[in-house]
């Protein structure tokens, strides 16, 4: 039970890496605010952590790149469970495109979600548990894409590698406070998206060197160690979970 009585916030968490973390941090004794853009997700997740575990959990349905919004949720999680002890900005979207034909509405979008989202996430949270003086820890999910170039992903690629600069920013803004802040970088992961396709496991298995892509929980484990007191020393890091295969990178076309 790492996370008795701890209150976190998980962005876009009404499926896939999003929810296996809220269920986690549920499971070990957390007090969760789900937030998930899609409404009927988001409850259907909550009511399935609250089944399944003996946590507690509210679902916060709305749209996480809103500024309006996250003041809200963070205003939201205070009220219901007293504190903000662990934020995780999870909400993010891929735009697939050709660079030389991208359209200015896609990129403007995945900034807004990806990176403002983030950014205003972590200032609201921040701004709580620097008011709290009893620290925190905040947790942005990048992507192997913003370490090795993608076919079709260059926004979304150049998105995810500015987390990264923003959390090690913020180890200068934070650290004063007692607020670590992260990043954790996924692979090739099995949701349910990306299962829609029917070669997506058999080619990444084969280009992993671990011989499979990930699993939400592969995600998710690594996740719970960095909003953990046992990584309260660690700030301003990035950690790859691939299987490898940024290592050697490998093509999937």
């Amino acid at each position: 039970m790492r996370f008795r009585d701890k209150v976190a916030i998980v962005t876009g968490a009404g499926q896939g890496i999003g929810y296996e973390i809220c269920k986690d941090l549920a499971k070990e004794g957390a007090h969760v605010l789900l937030n998930d853009l899609d409404v009927s997700l988001a409850e259907k997740a909550v009511a399935r952590i609250k089944r399944e575990t003996t946590g507690d959990s509210l679902s916060f349905p709305g749209d996480a790149s809103d500024t309006g919004f996250i003041n809200s949720m963070v205003s939201a999680a205070v009220s219901k469970f007293g504190q903000l002890d662990i934020v995780i900005a999870n909400a993010g979207i891929t735009l697939f495109g050709d660079f030389f034909t991208y359209p200015p509405e896609s990129f403007y979008r995945v900034m807004q979600v990806n990176l403002g989202g983030t950014f205003f996430l972590a200032q609201a949270a921040a701004t709580q548990m620097r008011q709290q003086t009893s620290g925190g820890s905040i947790l942005f999910t990048s992507s192997v894409t913003g370490h090795q170039a993608h076919k079709d992903l260059a926004a979304y690629g150049m998105s995810k590698a500015a987390i990264e600069m923003l959390a090690k920013n913020l180890v200068i803004e934070l650290s004063q406070f007692g607020i670590n802040v992260n990043t954790i970088a996924p692979g090739a992961t099995l949701t349910q998206r990306t299962l829609d396709d029917p070669l997506y496991e058999k080619v990444w298995s084969q280009i992993t060197p671990m011989g499979r892509p990930a699993r939400v929980d592969d995600i998710a484990h690594a996740a719970l160690f960095l909003v953990s007191d046992e990584a309260r020393h660690i700030t301003g890091q990035n950690l790859i979970v691939d299987g490898g295969w940024t290592c050697i990178s490998p093509s999937p076309y």
